[in-house]
């Protein structure tokens, strides 16, 4: 079994296994949910039961209220006729009311049961044949309130008013009660309900929560596989981007990394290119010397000269090389470029002072821009200096070369023309190239073809480019291309 067949069940798994980031959310997301839906059913709760405890309350104060005003008058309401006992008086006040569902009203004379109100339905018999609650409330001479915890069903509220009669010795009181545990049952079941209907919601958020988690930490393990998949040998992985629809801060930190992979990229081939360059240009001279060396003969001295200025000259060469072979690797630092409000047309013709040095050419200056712009003046004199240089090699003595700037729309254009040979078509594709040469025409070059490379580079680093006009037999004219403006250069 290979390594990538072992790795592949273990990959499968953990496509399977919930990651521990996904695991956490859900885990945090959850807890919140039930902490909040616990909180909710408590207080619920409890504003239920204390709008039953008021409700029962007031219901036994009304009721009381109720007895009273049948029983103040002295007069049976039923017959017309004066209350006769005590036990009349209460008998006929409890029958006169129907109690409600866990509500009771009870009659005692001297301190025993004597009747209770018709009941509805499902309301349990506990209390009539309750010895210790005849005891509690049957012998008050005064009103009063209380609680009393009945073994069956919990605890029973209750209101005992004591009834007297004027000729009649005997001592009664009316008790109003309210089975306060049952009549609370229905707050019990709401709860309830509550939580299993919350338990379901917490269910189904939890599978939600499953795939929207799954959709969020997509992008994050599209960034771990990313970064698993690039080597040293392969850097052009990339992480799937979703384009358009609302940008938040994942796809933000998508981007950022993608473009943190496009300059590493950059950087590594920037430095594969030197390095190749460098190997692949320094190996001729050095062969050169190499052999030279190898059958230099010490003992003739004229052999000795000759071969140190071959060595002198191909270190020169060597030196330069390196040179500009650095200066192309810093173009593509930020760094590279030290930008300044210039003169464009003082530093044209400057730059045209410092060409007329280059050879015996008929050097023109055919215009000027007036404009103040923003751009490095050493690099876009370095530039027009190697154009005029590289027009000198391609030109004979007394032939014309000329020079100049202007600007239109925005940008800057500065050039040089020859009467030279021109640029034949196939040399056109690949002469800003690196090391590329284009056919001599019977001059000679010392040149390692880095000259035009460098001047892209700088046209490059002000966010324009190189452009070439040539006719075969008729000369060329190199334009170099930069927005006036920073705001149009590259970002680094």
């Amino acid at each position: 079994m290979t390594a990538a067949s072992a790795d592949a069940p273990v990959r499968s798994w953990r496509r399977v296994l919930p990651s521990a980031a996904r695991t956490r959310i859900i885990g945090w997301m959850l807890l919140l949910v039930m902490a909040a839906l616990g909180v909710v059913t408590l207080v619920t709760w409890l504003l239920l039961v204390s709008s039953i405890n008021a409700r029962m309350d007031e219901a036994l104060r009304f009721e009381v209220q109720e007895f009273s005003e049948l029983t103040e008058p002295g007069v049976n309401p039923r017959t017309g006729e004066p209350f006769g006992t005590v036990d009349e008086v209460i008998r006929e006040a409890i029958a006169y009311n129907i109690a409600r569902p866990n509500e009771k009203f009870l009659g005692y004379v001297d301190g025993e049961y004597r009747t209770q109100s018709r009941q509805e339905p499902g309301t349990p018999e506990v209390l009539a044949g309750d010895a210790e609650f005849a005891a509690l409330v049957g012998s008050v001479t005064e009103p009063s309130e209380g609680r009393y915890q009945h073994g069956d069903v919990g605890e029973v509220r209750y209101l005992a008013i004591p009834v007297a009669l004027g000729g009649d010795a005997g001592r009664g009181v009316i008790v109003a009660a309210y089975l306060g545990d049952a009549e609370r049952a229905e707050a019990a079941n709401a709860a309830r309900l509550m939580l299993l209907v919350g338990s379901a919601t917490l269910l189904g958020a939890a599978v939600a929560a499953w795939v929207l988690a799954g959709r969020i930490l997509r992008p994050i393990r599209d960034v771990v596989a990313t970064a698993r998949s690039i080597s040293d040998s392969d850097l052009s992985q990339r992480i799937p981007s979703e384009n358009g629809g609302d940008r938040d801060e994942l796809s933000a930190l998508v981007d950022t990394v993608n473009g943190m992979l496009d300059r590493v990229e950059g950087g590594v081939a920037a430095q594969r290119r030197f390095i190749d360059d460098a190997g692949h240009e320094l190996k001729t001279p050095i062969t050169i010397v190499r052999g030279h060396l190898d059958v230099l003969e010490p003992t003739d001295p004229a052999d000795v000269s000759s071969t140190v200025a071959l060595v002198d000259d191909e270190l020169t060469r060597m030196n330069r090389m390196v040179s500009d072979l650095l200066l192309l690797a810093h173009s593509e630092q930020p760094s590279f470029l030290r930008p300044e409000l210039v003169d464009v047309r003082d530093l044209t013709e400057e730059a045209f002072e410092k060409l007329c040095g280059l050879g015996d050419r008929a050097f023109t200056l055919q215009g000027t821009a007036p404009v103040v712009a923003l751009l490095d003046r050493q690099r876009i004199t370095q530039a027009l200096i190697a154009l005029a240089d590289n027009a000198c090699r391609f030109t004979a003595p007394g032939d014309w070369i000329g020079v100049g700037s202007a600007v239109s729309g925005g940008w800057l254009r500065f050039w040089v023309s020859d009467s030279g040979p021109g640029v034949s078509p196939t040399d056109r594709a690949r002469i800003f190239e690196r090391f590329a040469r284009g056919e001599q025409r019977g001059h000679h070059s010392d040149g390692a073809g880095l000259g035009l490379s460098i001047v892209r580079a700088i046209a490059v680093a002000h966010g324009g480019d190189v452009l070439l006009d040539s006719v075969e037999g008729r000369g060329a004219t190199f334009t170099l291309v930069i927005p006036a403006v920073e705001d149009q250069w590259p970002q680094s």
